[in-house]
């Protein structure tokens, strides 16, 4: 089974910081599974996927992503990046624009740099954004401004714009930390759901373990900068997870976020 990423005893500091983000991770995940990172604030989740998006600099270690290494100076070629798709914990939309709008940025990458930059989507790049539309159970919103929706719509927003630009790859970073218990469940079925039927590779931080027991094929826990434990979701014990978030003093099992 081929490898949708490969990162082997990768190390990172934030600039001004004694602290490392991560430290010695390695990791392997085949194409088509979906991950949880599971883990306390501060654990590395984040910085993990940001590296994983290619807008991280300065790190040390290897890293590839869909079969193309990581450089830590410089970004990706444009050509690769459309492959990778990020679907962001504040939504990051552009609100006073349609919804419409919104899914057909995530078709930028994959146009020529001059349509891009004159806004000329061509009607295939219309019709996989009214698809990834419909699919996210949103076509009949698509001329609504963005800042007229609720925080679940707006996720689905999000999901929806990264489905359009057709990624092997989707990171998710705290996809439902900001939505009630149910629409967390359905964005989270959704973004699973949409990944395992187009055959792409699927990588979401939580802090919640049993969202991450629901959705994961794999759960990886993150604390310190550090991989504590990588399992397939079935073996992931009651006492792992209590370790993990021992300094954290959260309940497991309980759903709570982690207070950061």
């Amino acid at each position: 089974m081929k490898s949708a990423i490969q990162i082997d005893d990768l190390s990172y500091t934030h600039p001004g910081s004694d602290f490392r983000a991560l430290e010695h991770v390695s990791l392997a995940a085949p194409a088509g599974q979906s991950i949880a990172l599971l883990g306390p604030s501060g654990a590395g989740k984040t910085t993990l996927l940001t590296l994983l998006d290619g807008r991280l600099r300065g790190w040390r270690g290897r890293a590839s992503v869909l079969g193309a290494s990581l450089d830590p100076d410089h970004p990706p070629a444009r050509a690769r990046r459309p492959d990778t798709g990020f679907v962001f914990q504040e939504f990051a939309l552009v609100e006073r624009s349609s919804v419409l709008r919104n899914v057909l940025n995530g078709r930028l990458g994959r146009m020529s740099p001059l349509r891009a930059v004159l806004w000329r989507p061509t009607s295939r790049d219309l019709n996989l954004a009214r698809a990834a539309l419909a699919d996210c159970g949103l076509a009949d919103l698509a001329e609504r401004r963005v800042d007229s929706l609720s925080g679940g719509q707006r996720q689905r927003v999000a999901i929806a714009r990264c489905l359009s630009q057709e990624p092997r790859l989707i990171l998710a970073d705290e996809p439902v930390s900001n939505l009630d218990p149910a629409r967390a469940t359905e964005i989270l079925t959704l973004l699973t759901g949409a990944a395992r039927a187009r055959g792409a590779t699927v990588i979401f931080s939580s802090h919640q373990p049993d969202l991450a027991r629901r959705f994961a094929d794999r759960i990886v826990g993150m604390r310190d900068g550090q991989i504590a434990f990588d399992v397939a979701v079935d073996d992931l014990s009651e006492a792992a997870t209590v370790e993990l978030y021992r300094e954290a003093g959260i309940p497991p099992g309980t759903g709570l976020r982690a207070v950061s």
